[in-house]
């Protein structure tokens, strides 16, 4: 046996040990966390979403939209508030000047 055959053997079984070890890792991934997270993603997809999860979104995006407006009323009252603020200032310096 020489080297011109030797080489290639040791090739080959590098690749079927390298593949094998690859396939446990896959295998040994998938039956953890990870591959349970990807089967609930996929049950949920064909069979629908569960009904308590839909509820709870539906619920935060009526809490966003609450939040939202309350946000614009601030905005707007704070806009006004900085108007007066700006009057009176404007004000004093004309009376002052006087």
């Amino acid at each position: 046996m020489g080297p011109d055959t030797i080489v290639p053997l040791v090739g080959m079984l590098t690749g079927i040990v390298t593949t094998g070890f690859l396939a446990w890792g896959l295998v040994r991934v998938f039956q953890g966390p990870v591959g349970q997270a990807m089967a609930r993603r996929i049950q949920a997809k064909s069979v629908g979403a569960d009904p308590e999860i839909l509820n709870e979104v539906l619920e935060l995006r009526s809490q966003v939209e609450e939040l939202t407006h309350r946000l614009g009323e601030a905005e707007e009252r704070i806009d006004f508030s900085e108007r007066l603020l700006a009057g009176r200032t404007e004000f004093k310096g004309e009376g002052g000047s006087s």
